[in-house]
């Protein structure tokens, strides 16, 4: 029933509480009745039972320590881009003087969240500025993957089956170079390989870099090795279905080393390179899968 009540209705509670939020206490303590309410029936305590031990049971926060999360959340994602229209959105000297002296007016988003920061004790936070990687809408890459093992399972189908295949994949992809990545993620250790012409490149990456981000390493360091080979036709293969995931479903919040592949991408096909990009089963004895997956 908890689950049920945050989808249904603490998310109509949430939406837009960024701008109703500057509303005054009188106006706003009218939606606690509708929280409090909710969290009795989920936890079915009795009508006596304070309200504070409701938001422990359910654990729950109170809607205004709820409205101020949020709001500092979007503050902190408004000072993360460049470009965003409320970034400079501040009240002038005599405004604030005005404020100052009439407490009840409204300030401007930006100057209330900077007096919620004070109020934290986090007046020395930096915000990291996301690089806006975008693209043109009428240059926005159109990144497709092939998957020739879409059909088998590797729960039900034997390894020599994949290998069958990926060999028949081979022979009507001869004229491609074959390349292959994969990543590695261990406690104490985060690392990517690439094999290309039977050679094999290792990458060591931080520890907190994600099995995701090895991944996408990965194809970022094969794309900069095609970059600086002769032939014109390669094949990338990869068993990270999340990257090719997210490479086909380009927006402009996914990850910065998604962005730079796809970047690399457009500028290698603009040259007249073909390059196909394709999903490989792992560790079901395809000789080129576990060479990336040893380099890695």
């Amino acid at each position: 029933m908890l689950r049920v009540y945050q989808a249904i209705v603490l998310s109509r509670i949430d939406y837009g509480c960024v701008v109703y939020g500057s509303a005054c206490n009188s106006t706003l303590k009218k939606l606690d009745p509708v929280h409090h309410m909710a969290l009795r029936i989920c936890s079915g305590a009795f009508r006596t039972s304070p309200v504070q031990s409701l938001y422990v049971n359910c654990n729950q926060l109170p809607l205004d320590l709820r409205r101020r999360k949020l709001s500092l959340a979007y503050y902190s994602k408004i000072l993360s881009v460049p470009s965003h229209p409320l970034l400079n959105v501040y009240m002038s000297t005599s405004m604030k003087r005005l404020n100052d002296s009439r407490p009840s007016n409204i300030r401007p988003f930006m100057d209330r969240m900077n007096i919620h920061i004070s109020e934290l004790d986090l007046p020395n936070v930096r915000i990291q500025q996301r690089n806006l990687f975008l693209f043109q809408p009428w240059n926005t890459p159109r990144f497709h993957y092939i998957n020739p093992f879409a059909t088998y399972s590797k729960s039900t189908v034997a390894p020599v089956v994949f290998q069958r295949v990926f060999a028949y994949h081979r022979s009507q992809y001869s004229r491609y170079s074959a390349i292959y990545t994969d990543g590695s993620k261990r406690a104490d250790y985060v690392g990517c390989g690439v094999v290309i012409e039977d050679i094999m490149h290792g990458y060591r990456l931080d520890t907190s870099c994600s099995i995701f981000t090895a991944e996408a390493v990965a194809i970022y360091r094969a794309l900069q090795l095609i970059d600086s080979n002769m032939p014109r036709k390669y094949c990338i293969y990869t068993d990270s279905m999340s990257v090719l995931g997210a490479l086909e479903n380009y927006n402009d919040r996914c990850h910065p080393v998604v962005c730079t592949i796809l970047d690399i991408t457009s500028r290698l096909y603009s040259k007249g390179l073909d390059i196909v990009f394709c999903w490989l089963p792992s560790h079901l004895g395809i000789i080129g899968n576990e060479q990336a997956d040893s380099a890695a």
